[in-house]
């Protein structure tokens, strides 16, 4: 077994892991903390793809290297805005819950 088909295995199981979590669980914080565990497998590929020219003896290409330190750093970004949301959905309906239905209106103009 070589080290790539490691990674592969290894990214698979994360991108499943994460896509069965983002199916099966029902709370937002959970459903987030999935997704980036799926963002880690396909982050385990692109880093292995990167790492490919490196390995055979030539000059690694920087290009894949630098656009998975951008993408780690985007994703970062993405995770605290959508923690601040749900921070934010808690603290308007005490709740993290996404209900189906929306909330009753009381009747007072905002």
């Amino acid at each position: 077994m070589t080290v790539e088909t490691l990674f592969a295995l290894a990214a698979c199981g994360l991108v499943g892991i994460g896509l069965y979590g983002l199916i099966v669980q029902p709370h937002p914080l959970r459903k987030l903390l999935a997704f980036n565990v799926m963002g880690t497998g396909v982050f385990v590929i692109f880093g292995a793809l990167a790492r490919r020219g490196g390995a055979a003896g030539m000059a690694a290409d920087p290009v894949p290297q630098a656009l998975l330190i951008t993408a780690i750093v985007v994703a970062f970004a993405a995770t605290a805005m959508a923690v601040a949301l749900l921070l934010r959905l808690i603290e308007s309906t005490d709740s993290a819950s996404l209900a189906a239905e929306p909330p009753a209106d009381d009747g007072e103009a905002r």
